[in-house]
């Protein structure tokens, strides 16, 4: 009878195959535990694919338009030759005059594209099999991407056939973040939350940078293997995300009370890792996607949205030009190859990893996400400032400035859009809605997505003038993007400050008398 009852259970499962495998291995279920690290693992690196695959573009650019001797900085003109030298002749249509520009418009193109789907995939992310979707965006990501370097074999010269597959490559694109943080706020509870997701985030940095050093490495074999490999990367990872991933614990069975009663809790905390992040107050009644526009009403999520729109226009302009910058830039007299440019440019998602784990966890301890990610954006602002202005001197001040302005740059960029998303995904306001975190976190980035369009488009340009005009820009929009919160900051403190004096006062109120009657 008892067999026969957990069979019917356990036919409403929708259990991958991979998970299935290996509970036949072991011969039993998984635990709650293991779940969460198969969890924490695949959209680790499902997301670092993406990021893999994105930054491959900016390695190539060096590549593509070599020269560009309007834009190189006018601290060395004399060694415009020698720069010529060390690039190589370039691809058209993109190492004409206007080749800067065009790479602008392909950025652009991709990022467009990424940011018009990601309010799409939100809502077809909290209505569909999570595993399924995340599959089709990360192998489809696999084939545009691959299919860009093919021009290089194909000796395509058409600047529309670039812009198309990019086009293509940002929708798919696009699936991916609303995915990985939906699943991942199903699976894991609320306290540290800013402290763990900052640490899960390095997936971005560690995308970065494995996606710098593959397209780099690949460069001496032809550019388009700069593409071809992290495509095929993407896809064989996209592969494991739908045999292994349990997209909720529902999803599969998972049994949370086992991992409660295995936590020890200290004293005075109620809340486990285990506890899940999307509760539901009212059963599976509220189990319904939330509309996009109710979504956009929850408080907070518009400042948040536009705060991170002048956040990422900052951000992406680093991932999208920094390793051409740094080519173009002659750094103690001397420039830098294509592959050394893009190796050295990883370090600016290093002090990215630094940053989103630092901001995660203040955030935590002051329990002040606003008032965190605004310091962090206007130390972004003296940093960008030391970068141009002295980062050409020599080498080593060169990468300690840029660790410093990848810490303050990302910190605040990783903290919105994963805790922050987070937490207003699970708003008290959608009454329980267990469907609602995939929205939020598809209009907050989305939103974010349409600055990093077009910072990088503006750089296109502006750079071809002066790159210190670039740097003004991105200045300005740091401290844009530190005013919006502005009012969540006051709404912070003043928390606090009512806080402090109700506990004052508890601590000077003497204890009640008890009167007997």
């Amino acid at each position: 009878m008892g067999s026969t009852e957990e069979s019917t259970r356990e036919s409403h499962y929708s259990k991958p195959l991979g998970i299935r495998f290996l509970e036949y291995i072991k011969r039993t279920t998984l635990s709650f535990r293991t779940h969460q690290t198969i969890v924490l693992v695949l959209t680790f690196f499902a997301y670092a694919s993406y990021h893999a695959t994105r930054k491959t573009t900016s390695i190539v650019k060096s590549v593509l338009d070599p020269a560009s001797s309007s834009i190189s900085l006018t601290f060395f003109p004399f060694k415009t030759q020698k720069l010529s030298w060390v690039l190589g002749d370039g691809w058209a249509p993109f190492n004409g005059s206007d080749g800067t520009a065009l790479l602008g418009e392909i950025d652009l193109a991709f990022l467009s594209f990424y940011a018009l789907g990601m309010y799409f995939s939100g809502q077809l992310g909290d209505r569909m099999d999570l595993r399924k979707f995340l599959t089709v965006g990360m192998i489809g990501t696999g084939i545009f991407t691959a299919t860009f370097g093919f021009g290089y074999w194909l000796n395509i010269h058409s600047f529309y056939y670039y812009l198309i597959v990019q086009m293509f490559a940002g929708l798919f694109q696009s699936t991916g973040w609303p995915s990985v943080v939906s699943v991942v706020g199903k699976w894991f509870g609320k306290r540290k939350r800013g402290l763990i997701m900052g640490i899960w985030n390095a997936h971005t940095s560690v995308g970065n940078i494995s996606g710098s050093l593959i397209a780099s490495a690949m460069l001496q074999y032809g550019w388009g293997w700069s593409f071809v490999v992290p495509g095929l990367l993407i896809a064989v990872i996209g592969l494991g995300v739908f045999l292994f991933l349990p997209v909720s614990p529902e999803s599969v069975g998972a049994n949370r009370e086992e991992s409660e009663s295995e936590s020890p809790k200290k004293g005075g905390e109620g809340v486990t890792l285990a506890e899940p992040l999307l509760t539901s107050e009212q059963g599976l009644e509220n189990d319904k996607a939330v509309g996009f526009i109710q979504a956009w009403r929850i408080p907070g999520v518009a400042p948040f949205a536009f705060c991170l729109f002048f956040a990422k226009l900052v951000a992406y302009t680093f991932l999208y030009w920094l390793p051409f910058y740094i080519s173009h830039t002659a750094i103690d007299g001397e420039y830098l190859s294509s592959q050394t440019a893009g190796n050295l440019s990883t370090l600016f998602d290093v002090g990215g990893v630094v940053g989103g784990i630092l901001a995660g966890h203040i955030s935590d301890r002051l329990d002040a996400r606003a008032i965190t990610a605004a310091s962090f954006m206007y130390c972004a602002i003296p940093a960008l400032y030391l970068y141009r202005s002295y980062g050409h001197i020599s080498l080593t001040i060169n990468i300690i400035l840029m660790l410093i302005t990848g810490v303050f740059v990302n910190g605040p960029y990783a903290l919105i859009t994963t805790a922050v998303s987070t937490d207003l995904g699970t708003h008290s306001s959608l009454k329980g809605s267990s469907r609602a975190l995939a929205t939020v976190t598809a209009i907050i980035d989305g939103t974010g997505s349409v600055g990093a369009a077009i910072g990088p488009l503006l750089t296109g340009y502006i750079s071809a003038k002066s790159w210190s005009a670039v740097f003004t820009m991105l200045m300005g929009a740091a401290m844009v993007a530190g005013l919006l919160l502005t009012r969540l900051i006051v709404a912070e403190v003043r928390a606090k400050i009512e806080l402090s004096r109700s506990r004052d006062g508890s601590t000077l109120r003497p204890p009640a008398v008890p009167v007997e009657v």
